[in-house]
């Protein structure tokens, strides 16, 4: 923990592991807002398999994304296993900013992180460049919440949803393969459905779900409404970039040592390019991701330069606030629309997503 470098600005801090380059914290008022396993930094931690693992927490860039079947390297790629160097800091009144880059290149290709915060917002900012390589690689965002008493999610539009087999673990609710346009109404393992909007209910499953964004999309977002903690999470990505949104549902279905079915409520908003859970050699080709109409892969290249940006805005939700209708950037501001003339505003830097 005393090697994490850390920015704070107004109310927020965010601290990163540059030994692992994840974003181990971010504190809004105080607050946690990012979930960390319960067996991190304890004697139950494993001691074998990908160091994300035994630190799982926070957010991590994965790239590769998921198990690779392509590259040599541990699950979800170098870029959330290794060190990352470089750091430098700046902070004024307004903002404050961290950099850094991975020791280790990417398919041949150089990788860089940018973490801002801005004094009264409740926003982090990341950026990350992937510059030069050589081949087709995948990406993922991996930030973790969880949902003491459960909650409501509400979308940007999305053409569909859909799994693909086998099922990550056999304690799961979802059918497998399956697809939907209705998130209300996914097909369910044995018949019913079950509705994405909705998490957690019952314990004692692990589902893996990927949502296509809508064509044409330049912005997505994921809103996360959380009953026990009384916020509003909001998930903002360039949907240019990151054409689809995979759900993990970690709700009590591993019950072996360092789950021990204790890692209950956890909710992974992924953001990507990726192939949902067949892989990385699978997202290179035909797959039922791609079939639907998204890029599953970026294509490097030594004039290439990929940059994805990705933020997360936290709003306290009053009384009667209800769930999240819609979520507009205009211009300086991020608006978050409830029920009936419900709205919540935040400043937002109009110059993030407009490049």
């Amino acid at each position: 923990m005393t090697d994490w470098a850390r920015i704070t600005a107004g109310g927020c801090e965010i601290a990163l592991d540059p030994a692992l380059g994840n974003i181990r914290r971010f504190l809004v008022a105080g607050r946690e807002i990012l979930h960390t396993a319960h067996w991190v930094g304890t004697d139950a931690a494993p001691l074998a398999g990908a160091p994300v693992d035994q630190h799982l927490a926070g957010d991590f860039f994965a790239a590769p994304f998921g198990a690779s079947d392509v590259v040599d390297a541990p699950n979800h790629g170098w870029t959330a296993n290794s060190h990352w160097s470089g750091v430098t800091r700046s902070q004024d009144d307004d903002h404050a900013e961290i950099r850094l880059t991975l020791d280790r290149d990417v398919m041949g290709a150089r990788v860089s992180k940018t973490l801002g915060l801005r004094t009264g917002e409740a926003v982090l900012y990341q950026t990350h460049e992937i510059c030069g390589g050589q081949g087709d690689l995948t990406f993922a965002h991996h930030p973790m919440f969880r949902m003491e008493a459960g909650g409501h999610l509400a979308f940007s539009p999305k053409r569909v949803a859909l799994t693909t087999a086998p099922a990550l673990e056999p304690a799961h609710l979802l059918a497998y393969p399956a697809r939907t346009t209705d998130l209300t109404a996914f097909p369910a393992q044995g018949g019913g459905v079950f509705d994405l909007t909705r998490y957690p209910g019952a314990t004692g499953h692990e589902d893996f779900v990927t949502l296509v964004e809508a064509g044409g999309a330049a912005l997505g977002w994921t809103a996360l409404s959380r009953s026990a903690e009384g916020d509003i999470i909001v998930v903002l990505k360039d949907a240019r970039v990151a054409p689809v949104t995979m759900l993990w549902l970690s709700n009590g279905g591993r019950d072996y040592a360092p789950w021990d079915g204790r890692h209950t409520g956890v909710l992974g908003l992924e953001d990507g390019c990726a192939a949902g859970a067949l892989g990385h050699a699978a997202a290179c080709g035909d797959n039922a991701i791609a079939a639907e109409g998204a890029a599953t892969a970026l294509a490097l290249g030594a004039d290439v330069t990929h940059t994805m940006r990705h933020a997360i805005a936290v709003f306290d939700a009053p009384d009667g606030f209800g769930r999240v209708r819609d979520v507009v950037l205009d211009g300086d501001e991020l608006r978050v629309k409830g029920a009936g003339d419900a709205v919540l505003c935040m400043a937002f830097d109009p110059a993030f997503f407009a490049s």
